[in-house]
């Protein structure tokens, strides 16, 4: 089965996954004025997509024996938008980067189905990246 170190680093994809579902439902019920209607059903979206993640995740990890984790990374929903967008985008560029070490670890331990998921969630979370930078430019 799956190594410890990989059944440690799908915990912490859960633990990072269940963080930004709650950050950004949070970010999206703050978010006010023109700027914000305009972006809050985008926020809603991509929290509940997050929470797909770390449901599929939690799935996984199960299935190859570990126990899934129920305590989020701490939550940073921000004061303001600006500071809302930028940890966004930080949080988004850490699970990018940790996703492709999931992915890489996953395929030396011969471990397909966990780099075909984690391809599939890394594509999203680059996505997710991708609206948050353009989100900040326009702010």
């Amino acid at each position: 089965m799956a190594s410890q170190k990989l059944l440690e680093m799908l915990n912490k994809a859960i633990a990072r996954e269940m963080q930004v579902s709650v950050q950004y439902m949070w970010q999206h019920v703050q978010w006010i004025g023109v700027r914000g209607f305009a972006v809050r059903g985008e926020l809603q979206s991509i929290a509940v997509e997050e929470m797909k993640h770390a449901e599929k995740i939690a799935e996984r990890l199960f299935y190859l024996g570990g126990t899934p984790t129920t305590k989020p990374d701490p939550i940073n929903v921000g004061k303001t938008l600006k500071e809302m967008i930028k940890q966004d985008i930080k949080d988004e560029k850490i699970a990018i980067e940790m996703y492709k070490q999931i992915i890489e670890m996953a395929q030396k331990e011969g471990d397909v189905t966990t780099a075909f998921i984690f391809k599939q969630i890394l594509e999203q979370e680059e996505d997710h990246h991708d609206t948050f930078t353009t989100l900040f430019e326009e702010i």
